[in-house]
């Protein structure tokens, strides 16, 4: 557990490895011009070709991270990238930015602002929204001649024409040069699909007009949903070449807007940091000088003030003031922490009460804010297993369409149906099988997952993880400070007859207030807040003298109480029974009642005679009981695991509902890893919850490891799962997040392999109008896109948040 004094901040450090776990650099890319999930593919097959290089790209936030050895420079990689046909440049790193340290920009899926200040992702949006609106103004006329024979005066078809055109070349344009820039590269992608769609469309209608009978004046055109069974002289079909156009061109858009949505709470993240900050200088008097500067000038060790109202610039200690610290945003809880001189504070919180002198101990990249956000960017980099399978069925997908088609035109024309009836089947076939909704399911539900837990203070480190969720059935919980606070606290005053309660624990507290063992410390702090007369203020104690202590055993010292001094000791019953004093039978009592519920007893005697029993204990947690019936409505077995005697842990198991069978005690901290595998050998899938570094083998070993944000570096680098407050409930809330994460992915899955299992055979048969097909195509990327971004939804179970 962090101390007051320790500069750590008190949710931890979260320090990362490389993505992939293998050894040499790691780069990350910003790619430009992927269009759908095979130009990830592509891109990612390229790179893994080279070298000592192990790279993932991920579509839908337009990035790849590349782990490769110090033989392959980044011009390498970036090179590789542009001769696939793409673009590539690296990422500046998290602690150039000047006005927010710490930050990744994360263009593309995040939507950060470039080095000009401009949102890429936004400029992306606004240009596809000019194009789909100029389109949608052309193209509804053209659909509605086409369809309503009325509605066909005598040049109708002309007018379809002038109104098509622009639609078909302007509006398609960036499928027509993704098309030829794969062309040029010897690749395809459902550009290509879409381009030779629409071109084969506009082309046939320009020499139906011009070749055919669909010029002459007066002609008439029927609309039918299935393929037509004439010789195709006189069909046009620039209803389907504009409005396909033009309903992919509403996909897309719909696609980059939900992109920057489903980075919103990353951007959130990124955003939080303080612009500037008050520090504080040295004049040339000696005085503290104050000065406001950029947040990225700080440095460890400058001294910062916070006013009411104000972030806090950077992850600091405080040295003066006391207040009460807002962390709502970065930990879910939204109850103000009391901070006061020694405490740590995290960057990017907000001072809700008095003025606050702070020492910076971390700046820029090593923020707490910065060491989340990097987090829930690896995370959405990553790929599920079940991605996979999607990555490697896009890959060939496109190819497999293509032979499609021509088989569907060879078909038809043999069939003696017409060419007409040929050429419509093939284009529907080519158009409606689009692999995008394939490549969008799994990232697309990551980013929204992993951001809306982050903004819930759950830090998912991985998509893999997502299956142990699932599959796990039994949850072993640490006890100290997991399922308690890890911190003795004065539990209960037993006086013997005739004795103050109020007077035993006054002079207890005045030997024990000298001492620094854990137990002294809980009975000072305890009479403190027990004496007290005036809610906010400090009990004084008694002046004492002539302190001596016994290791392990007790303490004694002269305590003036009221003008009289007294001898008092403190401490077990052997220590106060070798002073020379008795410890009578209904002390012994209590002391024994007291160890069998849980608690630690010591005596108090003075002057020669025992005068009662304290009893402290490490207090449990408040919403540890409801955490852990939480955890059974999951289907998980809860396990409580300690160190501790087998009374006090039986004692805690009561408290929060574990059964006395289920409390596994007098565990070494070196065995804790053994206990996991004994239960996975018992054939159970195991969680571990834990904040020690004790805990740190055992939260590996685990097949789903939560560290608890208040504990150290060591446990939260060994887990899966971090959960940023000390909140057992949050345990729960992580792991529901993380099945309503996996159960979005894999319906988006589902979804959008039935959708072109069930299209193709369909637009193959010709029961199916291309310009159908294409609005059919653009709906399955958009029903991914907004059954991922349902996630956003999603409401923590605990009452605090």
């Amino acid at each position: 557990m962090a101390t007051a004094t320790d500069p750590r901040p008190t949710v931890g450090s979260l320090q990362l490895t490389g993505a992939t776990g293998l050894p040499g650099t790691t780069t990350e890319l910003d790619i430009t011009g992927m269009t759908c999930a095979s130009c990830a593919n592509r891109i990612e097959r390229r790179l893994n070709k080279l070298d000592g290089v192990a790279a993932t790209v991920n579509y839908a936030t337009e990035k790849a991270r590349v782990t490769a050895a110090d033989a392959v420079s980044v011009a390498d990689l970036v090179r590789t990238v542009q001769e696939a046909g793409y673009g590539a440049t690296v990422r500046a790193p998290a602690a150039s930015a000047p006005d927010a340290p710490g930050t990744d920009g994360a263009a593309g899926a995040t939507g950060n602002a470039g080095a000009d200040g401009h949102d890429p992702a936004y400029d992306r949006v606004r240009r596809l929204r000019e194009r789909l609106v100029v389109s949608t103004v052309l193209t509804v006329p053209v659909i509605a001649m086409s369809m309503v024979p009325a509605l066909q005066f005598t040049y109708w078809q002309w007018a379809s024409l002038t109104l098509a055109a622009p639609v078909v070349v302007w509006g398609a344009g960036p499928f027509h040069r993704a098309a030829w820039t794969n062309l040029r590269h010897g690749t395809t992608t459902m550009d290509t699909l879409v381009s030779m769609g629409t071109l084969a469309a506009f082309g046939w209608s320009l020499r139906a007009l011009f070749l055919g009978d669909a010029g002459v004046p007066g002609m008439v055109h029927p609309f039918e949903l299935t393929v037509a069974r004439t010789d195709g002289s006189g069909n046009l079909y620039l209803e389907v070449a504009s409005g396909v156009t033009t309903f992919l061109l509403a996909g897309r858009y719909v696609e980059a807007r939900s992109k920057r949505q489903a980075g919103a709470a990353l951007r959130a993240l990124l955003e939080m940091g303080a612009k500037d900050v008050a520090v504080l200088r040295t004049g040339s008097d000696g005085r503290d000088v104050e000065g406001r500067v950029p947040v990225g000038s700080l440095t460890v060790g400058t001294r910062f003030v916070v006013r009411p109202g104000e972030k806090i610039a950077t992850d600091g200690l405080v040295e003066q003031g006391t207040s009460a610290v807002d962390a709502s945003m970065l930990t879910g809880e939204s109850v103000p922490v009391a901070v006061v001189p020694g405490d740590a504070v995290v960057g990017a919180t907000v001072n809700a009460g008095g003025r606050l002198v702070v020492r910076a101990t971390r700046v820029g990249a090593d923020t707490q804010l910065a060491q989340m956000a990097r987090l829930v960017e690896d995370a959405q980099n990553g790929k599920a297993q079940v991605q996979r399978l999607a990555d490697r069925v896009s890959g060939i997908f496109v190819p497999v369409v293509i032979a499609i088609a021509v088989a569907t035109l060879g078909y038809w024309l043999g069939t003696g149906d017409g060419t007409a009836a040929a050429f419509t089947a093939a284009v529907a076939v080519l158009i409606i099988a689009c692999p995008c909704a394939l490549g969008l399911a799994t990232p697309k539900a990551l980013m929204v997952g992993t951001g809306r837990g982050a903004q819930l203070g759950i830090l998912i480190k991985g998509p893999e993880l997502l299956e142990s969720t699932r599959r796990v059935d039994t949850v072993v919980l640490d006890k100290t400070g997991t399922v308690t606070t890890g911190q003795m606290r004065l539990r209960d005053v037993v006086p013997a007859e005739g004795e103050s309660a109020d007077d035993v624990l006054l002079l207890a507290a005045a030997v024990e207030d000298a001492s620094e063992h854990p137990v002294a410390r809980a009975v000072a702090t305890g009479a403190r807040e027990r004496l007290v007369a005036t809610p906010g203020a400090e009990h004084p104690l008694p002046a004492m003298a002539d302190f001596a202590n016994s290791e392990g055993l007790g303490v004694r010292g002269v305590v003036t109480a009221e003008g009289v001094p007294h001898d008092v000791v403190v401490g077990r019953a052997s220590f106060v029974e070798g002073s020379g004093t008795a410890v009578p039978d209904e002390l012994a009592t209590a002391m024994r009642r007291a160890e069998e519920s849980g608690g630690t007893a010591v005596v108090v005697a003075w002057d020669g005679a025992a005068r009662g029993v304290l009893v402290v204990a490490d207090a449990v947690k408040p919403t540890s009981a409801e955490a852990i019936t939480r955890l059974r409505g999951l289907g998980l077995h809860p396990v409580l695991l300690t160190g501790d005697n087998a009374a006090t842990a039986r004692a805690v198991g009561a408290e929060v509902g574990v059964a006395p069978d289920d409390v596994i005690a007098e565990v070494l901290p070196a065995d804790k890893v053994d206990v996991v595998k004994r239960l996975q050998a018992e054939g159970r899938v195991v969680a571990m919850v834990g904040d020690g570094v004790n805990d740190a083998a055992a939260l590996a070993q685990a097949d789903l490891g939560l560290a608890m944000g208040t504990g150290t570096d060591v446990a939260i680098e060994a887990s899966d799962l971090t959960l940023v407050r000390g909140d057992l409930r949050v345990a729960a809330d992580a792991i529901r997040l993380s099945r309503r994460t996996l159960a979005t992915i894999k319906g988006n899955l589902f979804w959008a392999f039935a959708y072109n299992v069930a299209a193709l055979p369909l637009a193959a048969a010709g029961l199916l109008n291309p310009m159908l097909a294409g609005a059919a195509m653009a709906f399955s990327s958009v029903f991914v896109v907004t059954n991922s971004l349902r996630l956003r939804s999603f409401r923590p179970s605990t009452a605090s948040a």
